[in-house]
């Protein structure tokens, strides 16, 4: 996959999700434009490494989304968002939290830190699915991210 044609940046370490999301994502036509990285330090590693959302950078990727998860291997979602955050050319990826977590202290954690939106993962397929396509759909297809 190029650089330049991912969309969507999926960091998930449990396989049965990245199934889902990959299965719901590819129904509305979304699924071909994704990268999974499958715990924090490989998803940091990628991300500073390869996406520049300043203005005028030519050449670089610049996702039109990371879907992360909270509760990672190596390195746990919410770091991964703090470093996202505070680097100037990762500062305005939008960060959509998609994580098991219903605790208050992780969604407020989340919002403090910048996340875009927080999204407690669905228990059932039919709603898991449904949710996922409509998180791509709305920020791969209708968000104008500022880059």
């Amino acid at each position: 996959m190029q650089e330049n044609t991912i969309e969507i940046i999926l960091v998930e370490d449990n396989p049965p999700d990245v199934e889902m999301t990959l299965s719901a994502l590819k129904e509305r036509n979304l699924g071909n434009k994704v990268l999974v990285l499958r715990d924090g330090a490989e998803a940091l590693d990628y991300i500073m490494k390869n996406v520049d959302c300043r203005p005028g950078q030519a050449d670089v990727h610049r996702p039109k989304v990371i879907l992360l998860d909270l509760k990672l291997p190596k390195i746990d979602g919410l770091e991964v968002l703090r470093r996202i955050r505070s680097d100037e050319r990762t500062e305005s990826v939008p960060v959509v939290i998609l994580t098991s977590s219903d605790e208050e202290r992780d969604r407020i954690a989340s919002y403090e830190l910048g996340a875009n939106s927080y999204v407690v993962k669905p228990v059932g397929f039919d709603d898991f699915a449904r949710a996922v396509a409509e998180l791509g759909c709305y920020w791969v297809l209708m968000n104008k991210p500022p880059y």
